[in-house]
């Protein structure tokens, strides 16, 4: 069982005990971040066939009486007005960043801050990937938090994670994140 896997299961397992619990789980970024490989990663599939996604992917995990609902969403300037449809009833946002991406650093930091002044998302928990760092050109987890102003969100629990949805490194660390910070909350 892979790493990954079993970051996805412990979540699961820290909802034991409860009926019926649900988390929705709401994952944004902009186009080529890695949205769709992290989710598939998330749902231990082959990452070698990504395409872009055109609308969005729901992957949902039920055990015992539970549900993990996370909804990956298309991150093309045309779709990015339709995102605020999708947040209603969400428990944690996780927000996907291609760290080596930096010409598109700023443009992801507007949207992120859009998203986090939207009714639905107040005081929502916000878990960012920083996606890529597989790749040499990547900025460092801690650059981008700095760059986005992470330290400004102080109505929120948030959490910055160095990753490579490619492998698997770090996914494993923000899942545990998640089931700390969020699944526990809500029992």
């Amino acid at each position: 069982m892979g790493e990954v896997q079993k970051g996805l299961f412990s979540v699961i397992e820290k909802l034991k005990g409860t009926t019926e619990q649900e988390l929705r789980i709401v994952l944004l970024g902009l186009d080529n971040a890695g949205k769709t490989t992290l989710l598939k990663q998330l749902a231990s599939e082959d990452v070698n066939t990504i395409t872009p996604t055109q609308g969005f992917n729901i992957k949902s995990v039920a055990c015992d009486g539970m549900k993990l609902n996370v909804w990956d969403i298309g991150g093309q300037r045309k779709i990015r007005p339709f995102w605020k449809k999708y947040l209603e009833n969400t428990d944690l946002l996780i927000y996907v960043i291609d760290s080596a991406d930096k010409k598109r650093f700023e443009e992801t930091g507007l949207e992120l801050s859009e998203l986090i002044d939207e009714e639905n998302l107040k005081g929502v928990p916000l878990l960012i990937f920083a996606n890529k760092q597989d790749l040499a050109t990547a900025s460092p987890a801690s650059e981008i938090a700095e760059g986005l102003n992470l330290h400004t969100y102080r109505d929120r629990e948030w959490q910055i994670q160095a990753c490579s949805a490619v492998s698997g490194e770090g996914v494993q660390d923000g899942m545990n994140w998640i089931s700390n910070n969020i699944v526990n909350k809500k029992k």
